[in-house]
C-alpha cells in the first residue's frame, strides 16, 4: 500500500509487534502489577486493554463499528454512542484481566486497525469529521490511534523495567547489544 496508508501500516507494525512482545513476556502473575498501590495508576492489564479498547473506539469514530460481542448494545450514533464507548472501555479495563484474554483483545484490535486502513482509499483519509470537539480528518484520527499506542508502549517499557525485565527485542544500537 502506498501513501499515508502504507506509511501508517509500517509504523503500526512496529508498535503492534513491540506491545504484543511485552504482553507475552510479562508473566501472568504480573498483569495486576501497578507502580503504585492506589488504583489511580493503571495496572499492566489495564494499560494493554486501554490500548485495545482505544483502538476499537477510534475505529468506531472513523466508521468501523466497535465489535458487538465486546461492546454489546450501545446507542446508534452521536455523542451518546461516544460516551457509551468510553464507559464500556472503562468497564473492559476493570474486567479483562487474564493474560490470554488481554493479549487476544490487543491482537484483535490491531488486526481491526490494519483491516480498516487497508480498506480505506486515499480519499477516505481526507474525509472530514467531528472529533473531540473540532472538525478534523480521518487521517488525524488514525494518527491519534498511533500516537496513543506508542504513548502506552513507553509506559509498558517502564513497567517492564520496574519489574526487572528488559524489553524483549535487541537494542538497535550496535554498541549496546549484548554479545
Amino acid at each position: 500500500m502506498e501513501g499515508f496508508g502504507g506509511e501508517f501500516l509500517w509504523e503500526l507494525e512496529i508498535v503492534e509487534r513491540q506491545l504484543t512482545a511485552m504482553a507475552e513476556t510479562l508473566p501472568a502473575g504480573k498483569y495486576g502489577w501497578r507502580p503504585e498501590e492506589e488504583e489511580k495508576v493503571r495496572s499492566v492489564s489495564e494499560v494493554l486493554v486501554h490500548v485495545a479498547a482505544g483502538n476499537f473506539m477510534l475505529l468506531d469514530v472513523v466508521g468501523m463499528p466497535a465489535p458487538g460481542d465486546v461492546y454489546g448494545q450501545i446507542p446508534a450514533g452521536g455523542f451518546e454512542r461516544f460516551v457509551a464507548l468510553i464507559r464500556r472501555n472503562d468497564e473492559l479495563e476493570k474486567s479483562v484481566r487474564e493474560k490470554e484474554a488481554v493479549i487476544g483483545m490487543l491482537r484483535r484490535s490491531f488486526q481491526a486497525v490494519r483491516q480498516s486502513v487497508e480498506q480505506a482509499g486515499a480519499a477516505e483519509f481526507d474525509r472530514r469529521l467531528h472529533f473531540f470537539g473540532e472538525m478534523t480528518t480521518v487521517r488525524r484520527v488514525y494518527l491519534r490511534m498511533l500516537a496513543h499506542a506508542h504513548e502506552h508502549m513507553g509506559q509498558m517499557i517502564a513497567y517492564l523495567r520496574c519489574n526487572g525485565i528488559a524489553p524483549p527485542w535487541p537494542d538497535w544500537r550496535p554498541d549496546r547489544r549484548s554479545a
